[in-house]
């Protein structure tokens, strides 16, 4: 931008000087060669008057009296009837400027000067004329200089201001820059900021309230469930059901909590380096007595033994979302597949049914959206969770559905070699 501003600055003072500098130059040399040539007009006619008042008055007409009438550098010829003809002065050569008089009684008078005199006075006066356009080139420049510091810095110091707000700093710089319309961009940043800053303050708050609000109900209801474990000694089948229950119900009370974290200070990760395995194996043995119900399956395969850095209760609620979202929009078997790809490990949910519409697309993790009656917000909490620990939740395939979390890989697998899961 800066020298978009000095070029086209320059490119208007170069115009400027190139029109009214020519014509200048122009109206400059005529006026020079009309002075130049009354001039010598004017001593042609002072000499004629003084060669007839002194034939009149019979007085003696010398080349001394008239040399003291002509201006050094020019010559002068006087021819008068009867007489021998007067020069003074040196007759120069090339071109010259003339004028010839004539007298009453047959005198003549003729004063030539040389023009090479008017073409040195015509070259200095373009000398000034030049020395004049450079400077105002110069001052030119240099304003341009101070314009475009003065606007491009500023400018400069907005962007960082606009990424700084997309970064989530919402932080108000309150700087001006004596520029109407860029303090006016200013006040509205800083606005901005104020008020981004005030929803997030909202949204953290609401978050720590609701996760507050919700581990006491969680805990009570974790403590009755252990108390059902606890008496039903003789009750194997209520025994288990109660023990998976408790295990939702831990996991749900590590994502509410890390909820409550994140609120409190958003920095805050809790990644590690878990089993992958034992999150998958979790979740088929929970999801498996509902897919049996709707006469459905559920399966895993791929490479085991692998072991991924994240959030083992925040991955176990993405892979949740996603085979419950297998359960109520798809059909036939859901399949779990895992696989390494350079430093991550993809963990894919698929199934059989008629995927993603066309026209949602990747809109399908954005909030609100949904092709089926339901709130469209699963998904979207879903890729939070995912990208909180640095992984990412991806749409590969519409048809059939392919749902991809990638997550980042322990620098060494350690666990042996890679299996097929039956």
């Amino acid at each position: 931008m800066r020298r978009r501003l000095i070029q086209s600055t320059l490119a208007v003072v170069l115009v400027v000087i190139a029109v009214f500098g020519v014509s200048l130059v122009l109206v400059e040399a005529r006026t020079i060669e009309n002075s130049a040539k009354e001039s010598v007009d004017s001593e042609a006619v002072r000499l004629i008057g003084i060669v007839e008042s002194r034939m009149i008055g019979e007085e003696r007409i010398s080349r001394e009296v008239l040399a003291q009438q002509i201006a050094p550098g020019r010559y002068a010829l006087v021819r008068i009837p009867g007489a021998e003809p007067i020069v003074i002065g040196t007759r120069p050569t090339g071109q010259v400027i003339s004028s010839r008089q004539t007298g009453e009684q047959g005198e003549t008078v003729t004063v030539e000067e040389s023009r090479s005199k008017v073409s040195r006075e015509i070259g200095r006066t373009l000398l000034i004329i030049l020395a004049v356009a450079l400077l105002a080139v110069l001052a030119a420049v240099v304003l341009a200089v101070r314009q475009a510091r003065r606007l491009g810095s500023p400018l400069t110091d907005l962007a960082e201001t606009a990424e700084r707000l997309g970064s989530g700093d919402p932080r108000p710089r309150h700087r001006r820059y004596g520029v109407p319309e860029l303090d006016r961009v200013a006040d509205v940043l800083d606005r901005s900021a104020e008020r981004i800053a005030r929803m997030l303050t909202a949204e953290r708050r609401l978050a720590a309230d609701a996760s507050h609000q919700l581990r006491t109900p969680l805990t009570a209801l974790s403590m009755r469930l252990e108390e059902i474990i606890a008496t039903a000694e003789d009750e194997d089948a209520v025994k288990e059901e109660a023990a998976i229950a408790l295990g939702q119900v831990e996991r749900l009370t590590d994502v509410v909590q890390r909820l409550l974290t994140n609120a409190r200070d958003p920095r805050t990760g809790s990644a590690v380096v878990f089993d992958i395995d034992d999150v998958i194996k979790q979740q088929v043995e929970e999801w498996r007595p509902a897919y049996r119900s709707a006469g459905r399956a559920i399966t895993s395969a791929g490479k085991n033994r692998l072991r991924a850095v994240g959030t083992p209760g925040a991955v176990a609620q993405v892979l949740a979302t996603l085979i419950e979202n297998g359960l109520m929009h798809g059909s036939g078997t859901v399949a779990i597949t895992t696989r390494v790809t350079g430093t991550q490990v993809v963990v894919e949910v698929t199934d059989e049914g008629q995927g993603v519409p066309p026209e949602l697309g990747a809109r399908v993790f954005e909030r609100t959206v949904s092709g089926r009656n339901s709130t469209g917000i699963g998904l979207a909490v879903a890729r939070d969770l995912a990208e909180a620990d640095g992984g990412r939740l991806e749409l590969l395939q519409q048809r059939p559905p392919v749902f991809a979390l990638f997550l980042a890989r322990e620098d060494q697998v350690t666990r042996g070699k890679g299996a097929e899961k039956r």
